[in-house]
């Protein structure tokens, strides 16, 4: 499946994420060569309908047009089916952004592809790697790290003052790339938002012209950690307009990156059948009972918590998640 080019196809600095599929035909590897040998490695468009990132690096590699680049780059461009769509993923297809190595998803053709890419990379030794996303719901800018450690963080620092550390999902891209060199997720806002592009490509020229990330932690971050990733059974019918068995607050988007008291429903129950919202932990284990209690038919919060990654849209809350449950992280 994977197309391993060494220049960019004609038309690709004009081309819309829509179209893509006709010009690249397969996800595709590009390697471009830099004053600085060493690549920085770009990921976009593993979901199919976040553009975000992909306009943002047609901007930046415009601005080098008849330029010589400050460092190679290596631009992975992933779903292009689901993007000819402009949807996340086409309906039996894989999470893009759930089958790199360490993957809990059953082998397929899409994971070896994965696999393939880092392999790739790991050959060319990375000098940082970049994974470019849109947030369904209304959130901040910030970047999203694997590691602790002061390279990864000063790299997201570089994105953006809120920095979230986690360990699940399982099989993303920026974790598979984090054990090769420093790696961050960027979350740009909405689809459609152009200061998320400006965002995403002034930040893409910075790193581009890095020599090397700071060795110390940086100290003016809020940092967070994911503890909880919250779900709705597939057997709940949900939705915002009271019918179904549970319906959602309307007004979910705004607990994004707030601290949220002890008490706040996050839901309300139509009937007897729901059980309420399950809660898995970084290991897989239903913590359910641990964040949400149910009172006078109100799904509710046992404990002061920070939210991220709320949204409205109901099928991307069934295909991936309802939000991410935070905690503040104390750095030194």
């Amino acid at each position: 499946m994977l197309n391993e080019i060494n220049a960019l196809p004609d038309g690709f600095l004009e081309v819309d994420h829509k179209n893509i599929l006709e010009l690249l035909k397969t996800p595709t590897l590009i390697h471009l060569q830099g004053e600085n040998p060493q690549p920085l490695f770009i990921s976009t468009l593993l979901h199919g309908n976040e553009d975000t990132g992909f306009i943002a690096l047609q901007s930046f590699l415009k601005k080098y047009e008849s330029l010589k680049l400050p460092r190679a780059i290596s631009i992975f461009i992933g779903n292009v089916e689901a993007a000819g769509k402009d949807v996340r993923h086409l309906e039996g297809q894989p999470d893009y952004n759930r089958i790199w190595p360490g993957t809990e998803h059953e082998d397929c053709e899409e994971a070896r592809m994965m696999q393939s890419v880092v392999e790739i990379m790991q050959a060319k030794r990375p000098f940082a790697s970049i994974d470019l996303h849109n947030n369904t719901g209304r959130n901040p800018h910030y970047g999203c790290v694997n590691r602790l450690s002061p390279q990864y963080l000063q790299l997201a620092r570089l994105f953006s003052h809120t920095v979230v550390y986690f360990t699940s999902p399982k099989g993303v891209q920026s974790e598979a790339f984090a054990k090769i060199c420093p790696a961050v997720t960027l979350e740009c806002g909405k689809v459609g938002e152009l200061d998320g592009v400006e965002h995403a490509s002034r930040f893409i020229d910075t790193t581009m012209q890095l020599e090397h990330l700071p060795d110390h932690k940086p100290s003016d971050i809020d940092l967070f950690h994911t503890v909880a990733r919250v779900t709705i059974s597939d057997e709940i019918e949900f939705g915002f307009d009271g019918r179904g068995d549970i319906t959602l607050d309307g007004s979910i988007e705004l607990y994004n990156f707030r601290e949220v008291e002890e008490g706040t429903a996050f839901a309300s129950l139509n009937n007897g059948k729901a059980t309420g919202l399950q809660a898995w932990d970084d290991d897989g284990n239903d913590v359910s009972d641990k964040y949400f209690e149910i009172v006078d038919k109100k799904i509710v919060l046992k404990k002061p918590m920070m939210p991220s990654m709320f949204t409205r849209n109901t099928e991307v809350i069934r295909q991936d998640c309802l939000c991410y449950l935070m905690e503040r992280v104390v750095t030194d």
